[in-house]
């Protein structure tokens, strides 16, 4: 059966990547982007001291939700993963250096579409008489199409969503983790997969309030982590900077003089991947983040929707393009292996998943590098495992009903000791399928319901 469905979910992944959501998540961003009149430029500064001018890793507990910085703690949990190592690395292999231009493109207009996210799920959230908040794009869904319409499209996402990642997104974040650590430290995969579903049964059992409490703790640690390899190795290859950023540039619109083929394919390639990869990467338009920043305890809508923008710009611009100068200055430059393009037995040594290793190992030591790597992405999966369910857990509860998921954090856990046994094509094929259908109703009622943002836009200004 895998080997009958396995071309067929491929397929369906690939005219749906390159075609359907590809020019749908450009045109949200470019929408919400005229929309607010640059919203990720007039407001960023407001965004950046709102997370932080009061950062702190003991945010105040509330009764029900979480603080700003404990919503875009989780946001950021979710969108930082295994694809900012990975994905970067496979952009930058398949479509040249000059792929990560135009993730910072994507990432640009991505920035307003978040903010409508955000924005559409405190304002469409529902505030139950015990306080607790029921938020997400299923309810700003059912508020763009009324009727029999609303409700199908909102079933929809919610079942694309939680089989995408709360139980096969998951899945798979867990084959990173237990891959890499067996790899790089020797620790028998199953045994890694034993103390995941320990920690992770613990802090799904504490709800809410336990995930924000590791989120926002969790998350600048392995920020930290990660930023400091990657400065260390930028240090030692200082004198290639200036080559690097040049390179980016270059090959943005001289795609064919380093991955060859003719000028209009080389191109397509470099664009296409950097969009694809940018737009999976820092989630905007997909529907998952939402849930986190509905939950956010603040006096309106615009404040989280700033404060979303800022978790597009830490995952793209910050963690993705350090790991993206980090490969092309160790690789791409005078001595590293691909230096001279896509050459002799270059691509029989690298590939996607060890790009990453190879340029860390580069200046740090072959094994030392691919320890580090395996440290960061164990960080990165984790916590997107963490917050991947609390965003599927949201979504059984409006389809079946809160005691449903009892059921669904046991399954969840299932799934995660099964993803570091073994994961095959066809299980991240899926995930895939399922990541990219999600996308679709949740960007047709970004669409619908861009005056209810600016209409949030302008009560700030009254206020003020």
């Amino acid at each position: 059966m895998s080997e009958t469905l396995l071309p067929i979910v491929q397929t369906i992944n690939s005219y749906l990547s390159d075609y359907i959501l590809f020019f749908m998540l450009i045109a949200v961003g470019l929408f919400y982007s005229f929309k607010t009149h640059f919203v990720q430029v007039r407001c960023f500064k407001e965004g950046m001291s709102r997370v932080f001018g009061t950062l702190t890793l003991n945010g105040k507990k509330h009764d029900s939700g979480m603080s700003s910085f404990q919503a875009l703690a989780t946001a950021i949990a979710a969108q930082v993963g295994t694809g900012n190592i990975v994905g970067a690395s496979g952009a930058i292999l398949t479509g040249g250096p000059g792929a990560i231009f135009w993730m910072w493109i994507i990432a640009f207009f991505g920035m307003a579409t978040i903010y409508a996210e955000a924005t559409l799920a405190q304002e469409t959230r529902i505030v139950q008489k015990d306080g607790t908040i029921k938020g997400g794009p299923v309810y700003y869904i059912t508020t763009a199409f009324k009727g029999p319409l609303g409700k199908f499209l909102a079933g929809f996402f919610a079942i694309a969503i939680t089989l995408a990642l709360g139980f096969f997104g998951c899945m798979v974040q867990s084959n990173s983790i237990g891959s890499t650590c067996e790899t790089a430290f020797g620790i028998p995969s199953w045994v890694v997969g034993i103390i995941l579903v320990i920690i992770c049964g613990f802090i799904f059992l504490g709800g809410i309030k336990r995930l924000a409490f590791v989120t926002e703790k969790l998350v600048p640690i392995m920020a930290a982590v990660f930023l400091l390899g990657g400065l260390i190795v930028l240090i030692a290859r200082f004198k290639y900077l200036p080559e690097t950023f040049a390179m980016i540039f270059t090959y943005a619109f001289q795609p064919q003089a380093i991955i060859g083929g003719s000028f209009g394919a080389a191109i397509k390639t470099a664009m296409t991947q950097g969009a694809k990869r940018g737009l999976f990467s820092n989630e905007a338009g997909m529907g998952s983040t939402p849930h986190a920043h509905a939950l956010a305890q603040v006096k309106s809508p615009h404040e989280q929707g700033c404060v979303a923008m800022v978790g597009v710009f830490i995952d793209t611009f910050v963690v993705l393009t350090l790991n993206a100068l980090v490969v092309i200055s160790t690789l791409y430059t005078k001595g590293g292996i691909l230096a001279n393009g896509y050459t002799g037995s270059a691509l029989e040594v690298v590939d996607k998943t060890n790009l990453a290793q190879t340029a860390f190992g580069a200046v740090f030591g072959e094994q030392l590098g691919a320890q580090f790597v395996a440290v960061t992405l164990f960080f990165f999966a984790f916590s997107t495992i963490l917050g991947w369910n609390l965003f599927g857990k949201i979504n059984v509860s409006y389809l079946f009903g809160e005691k449903s998921t009892k059921i669904y954090t046991v399954l969840a856990l299932v799934f995660i000791f099964l993803g570091t046994l073994a994961s095959n094509d066809l299980v991240w094929e899926l995930s895939d399928m399922f990541n990219n259908l999600m996308v679709i109703p949740n960007a047709l009622a970004l669409f619908a319901l861009g005056g209810m943002v600016t209409s949030a836009m302008k009560r700030v200004k009254k206020l003020r």
